[in-house]
C-alpha cells in the first residue's frame, strides 16, 4: 500500500493502547495487561475517553495527547468505532497499526464496507495495518506483547511464527509451554486487508534471535512475490510452512496431458521446492522440524545411528528413517568393538545399538562419543526411556554436553511419561528438542537432510540462465520451440491423397502420418498414427485410412486432413510439458512420453525459469529420466539433450506469456540428440 518502514512493528519506541479497559472481562484490559507485563521497556500509553488509570499508567482520553515517543498503534474498539480510531492514528503521525477487533469482512458485507472504509484511512495517512480481526504480535527477546491471549508469553526461542489463523495461534502458544520450545515473534495477520506473510516476512528474517520461521497459512497472497522473497530469504534461515487446503474439488480442464496432471497442490509443491520452503503435512510436523531446523546444523547425509536402551524401538526407528529417505550407517568392525567393549555381552553394537534396558547414563555418553567420532555416521537417532535402575535425568545430564559440542545432529526420542519429565526439563532448559516417539525424531532428521540438499544445489545465481531474445509468437509451435534450440521434424499437411503424395515425394521415407483434427488430442486412441510409411502408394492408402478411422470413431470432429513427417529412428520417448499457473506463474513437467503418458503419470513438476540443477532433479524424480542412462535392454541415451530441451521450454514458457499450455510429446531421445515429434499448445483455452 505505502513504502513506510515496518520496523516500527518489532523494534518501537512507544506502543499506544487504543480501547484500553479496566474491565477484566474485555479484550483491551488483556492487550494492556500482556504489555505491560511483557516486560517491555519502551513507553506504554493507554488510551480510553473515560480516563483514570490502569495498571498505575494513566489513561489518556485521546491519543492527540499522548507524548512522544510513539511508533506503534494498537487499536482494540468495537468495529465501528475502528474507522475513527484509525483516523486519530493516522492524525497523530503514527504509521503503523495493529487493528486487534473483530467484526469485519469475516462477519458479511457490512463488515466488509467498513474493512474498506478503514484501508481507505490507511492509504490516506499513510498508515501500515496489520489485521484486522487478528490476535497481534509479540517479541519474547525485546520483549513486548501486544496479544490478548492469557500469559504467561511463550518462552524465549528461535522460531518466528506468522499465522492466518489467531484461535491456532493461541492453541500453538499454549502447547508449545508443555513441549519445552519457545518463539522469537509471533505475528497472528487476521483478514491482512494490507500487510500479508510476504510483506512481513524480510523484517522478520532480519531479526538476529529468529533461526527459523514458520507459517500456517491459509491462502498466499500473491504467488509470484511470495516466491521471490522465500527465495532469497530461504538462502539465509529456513521456511516451515504449513499450508492448509491440499485438495482441490477437482482438477482444472485442460487440453493437454500437462494440463490434466497437474492441479493447484503440484503447483504449490513446485513453487515451495524452487524457493527450498519445507512443507509439512500437519502443525505436528511444522512444530517438530522447525525446532531441528532452528537447533541443528543441516545434515551433510543419509548414513544415520540409532542408540537405544531398547530394541523394539530401535526397529521402529529404523523403518522411520527409511520412510524420511535416510538410511542405517554401517558401522565399521572396530567401531562395533568399541561400543561392544563397553556394553553386557548380550547387548547388541550394530547399528540400531541396543544397549539394553540396563544402560547407565555412562554407557549411554559413551557410546554417543564413539559413534558421533565415526565418519561413517552423519547423525544419532538417540532413544530413551524410563530406566529401571537409573534416573532418566541423569541420563539427560550426561549426554546434554556431547550433543551440544556435536558438529552432527543428535536428535532425542525420550519415550515415557511421568518418569521422564525432569529429564525433559533439562533437556529443553538448555535449548535441546525432545520427540516423544522415533518417528518424530526421524521426520525432524530427514528435514535436516533436505534442508542440506537445498542448500547443496540451489543456484548460485538467482539470474534466468541467458536464452535467445523473445520473438514474436510464429503460426506454429514448431517454429516457436525450434527458435529456442529445441530440434523439430519438419511437418507438412496435406488436405487431399494427391497431396499427401505430391507431399511425401519431396520428403523421403520412411514417413509418419498423423491425423490432423483440433478436436482429436489423443490421436493414437483412434488408430491415428501411421508408421513406418515407405512408399507413395502406401502414402495415399494411409490418408484414406485414416480418415476413414476419424470419421468412423468421432464423426463430429473437425478434419484438416493428415500431416506427415519423417520417421526418426528408434529412442527413449519422454514428455515435456509447460503450463500457466494462475497463482504462480509458468510451470514445467517432465515425465514418461508417447502412449504412456497419462497411463504411468510418471511426471514431476518445477516452477520456470528453470536452473540446470533443477532440470536435473526433475529426471531425478521420475522412472522417465533414470531411464535415460540405460535398464537392462533399454539403451542409454541422450540426458543432457533432455536437459537442455527442459531449460529451453522453461525460458519459452517464460517469455510468453500469451501460451497458456504448450507440450512436447513425445520428445524422441537418441544416443545423441533429442527431437520434438509432437508439438501443441494452447493460446484461446483449446488445443
Amino acid at each position: 500500500m505505502t513504502s513506510v518502514s515496518l520496523d516500527a512493528f518489532l523494534q518501537p519506541r512507544g506502543i499506544a493502547i487504543l480501547g484500553a479497559s479496566g474491565d477484566p472481562a474485555k479484550l483491551g484490559y488483556a492487550v494492556a495487561r500482556n504489555l505491560v507485563q511483557s516486560g517491555y521497556q519502551g513507553h506504554i500509553h493507554l488510551v480510553n475517553p473515560r480516563g483514570g488509570r490502569l495498571f498505575d499508567l494513566p489513561l489518556y482520553q485521546k491519543l492527540e495527547n499522548v507524548p512522544d515517543p510513539l511508533d506503534l498503534a494498537v487499536v482494540i474498539v468495537p468495529a465501528p468505532a475502528a474507522p475513527e480510531a484509525m483516523r486519530e492514528v493516522g492524525q497523530r503521525g503514527i504509521r503503523a497499526a495493529i487493528l486487534t477487533s473483530g467484526g469485519f469482512r469475516e462477519t458479511g458485507p457490512e463488515g466488509a464496507r467498513l474493512e474498506e472504509e478503514v484501508i481507505a484511512i490507511c492509504q490516506k495517512y499513510a498508515i501500515r495495518l496489520v489485521g484486522p480481526n487478528c490476535v497481534g504480535m509479540m517479541d519474547t527477546h525485546l520483549p513486548f506483547d501486544t496479544t490478548f491471549l492469557a500469559p504467561p508469553m511463550p518462552r524465549p526461542g528461535g522460531i518466528a511464527f506468522l499465522s492466518h489463523s489467531g484461535a491456532f495461534c493461541a492453541a500453538v502458544i499454549d502447547w508449545s509451554r508443555g513441549q519445552g520450545f519457545g518463539f522469537s515473534t509471533l505475528v497472528s495477520l487476521g483478514n491482512q486487508a494490507d500487510l500479508n506473510e510476504t510483506d512481513l516476512l524480510p523484517i522478520i528474517a532480519a531479526d538476529q534471535h529468529t533461526k527459523t520461521i514458520c507459517l500456517y497459512l491459509e491462502t498466499i497472497s500473491n504467488g509470484r512475490r511470495f516466491i521471490e522473497t522465500t527465495q532469497r530469504i530461504s538462502r539465509e534461515k529456513p521456511i516451515v510452512v504449513l499450508k492448509v487446503g491440499r485438495t482441490s474439488a477437482g482438477q482444472r480442464a485442460a487440453a493437454s496431458h500437462t494440463g490434466a496432471m497437474a492441479g493447484s497442490d503440484q503447483a504449490l509443491n513446485a513453487a515451495l521446492a524452487k524457493t527450498g520452503v519445507l512443507r509439512a503435512a500437519s502443525a505436528e510436523q511444522l512444530f517438530d522440524w522447525a525446532q531441528a531446523l532452528a537447533t541443528y546444523p543441516p545434515l551433510q547425509g543419509k548414513n544415520i545411528a540409532i542408540l537405544t536402551s531398547a530394541g523394539g524401538p530401535g526397529v521402529i526407528a529404523s523403518d522411520a528413517l527409511e520412510s524420511s529417505g535416510l538410511v542405517l550407517a554401517n558401522l565399521p568392525a572396530d567401531c562395533e568393538a568399541r561400543i561392544q567393549a563397553l556394553l553386557p555381552a548380550a547387548a547388541s553394537a550394530h547399528n540400531p545399538v541396543d544397549m539394553l534396558a540396563s544402560a547407565s547414563p555412562s554407557q549411554y555418553a559413551d557410546c554417543l562419543e564413539i559413534l558421533l567420532g565415526e565418519a561413517a555416521v552423519d547423525g544419532v537417532l538417540v532413544i530413551t526411556l524410563p530406566p529401571p535402575s537409573h534416573r532418566a535425568e541423569d541420563i539427560a545430564d550426561a549426554l546434554i554436553s556431547l550433543i551440544k559440542a556435536a558438529s552432527k545432529p543428535v536428535l532425542i526420542a525420550q519415550m515415557g511419561g511421568a518418569n521422564t519429565v525432569i529429564a525433559h526439563e533439562h533437556f529443553v532448559n538448555v535449548g535441546i528438542p525432545v520427540y516423544p516417539f522415533p518417528e518424530r525424531a526421524a521426520s525432524a532428521l530427514g528435514v535436516l537432510q533436505q534442508r542440506a540438499i537445498f542448500l547443496a544445489q540451489a543456484p548460485a545465481s538467482l539470474e534466468p540462465l541467458p536464452h535467445p531474445a523473445k520473438t514474436d509468437l510464429p503460426n506454429t509451435p514448431e517454429e516457436l520451440v525450434a527458435h529456442y534450440g529445441i530440434t523439430t521434424t519438419p511437418l507438412r499437411l496435406a488436405q487431399s491423397a494427391n497431396q499427401a503424395a505430391t507431399l511425401a515425394a519431396g520428403m523421403g521415407f520412411p514417413l509418419v502420418a498423423k491425423i490432423a483434427s483440433p478436436d482429436i488430442l489423443h490421436k493414437s486412441d483412434i488408430g491415428g498414427v501411421l508408421l513406418n510409411l515407405g512408399s507413395i502408394e502406401e502414402i495415399k492408402h494411409g490418408y484414406a485410412q485414416l480418415i476413414e478411422r476419424a470419421k468412423s470413431a468421432r464423426p463430429d470432429a473437425r478434419l484438416d486432413g493428415i500431416t506427415l513427417q519423417r520417421q526418426v529412428g528408434p529412442g527413449q520417448e519422454v514428455i515435456l510439458g509447460a503450463l500457466r499457473d494462475p497463482q504462480f506463474g509458468a510451470m514445467i513437467m517432465f515425465g514418461s512420453g508417447g502412449v504412456e503418458a497419462e497411463g504411468l503419470k510418471d511426471v514431476a513438476f518445477a516452477l520456470a525459469p528453470l536452473h540446470r540443477s533443477e532440470a536435473e532433479n526433475l529426471l531425478a524424480q521420475t522412472w522417465a529420466g533414470r531411464k535415460l542412462d540405460g535398464y537392462r535392454s533399454i539403451a542409454p541415451a541422450d540426458k543432457n539433450a533432455v536437459i537442455e530441451a527442459l531449460l529451453s521450454l522453461s525460458n519459452l514458457a517464460v517469455d510468453h506469456d500469451e501460451i497458456t499450455e504448450i507440450e512436447i510429446n513425445p520428445l524422441r531421445v537418441l544416443s545423441h540428440g533429442a527431437i520434438a515429434l509432437d508439438i501443441r499448445w494452447n493460446l484461446s483455452g483449446s488445443i
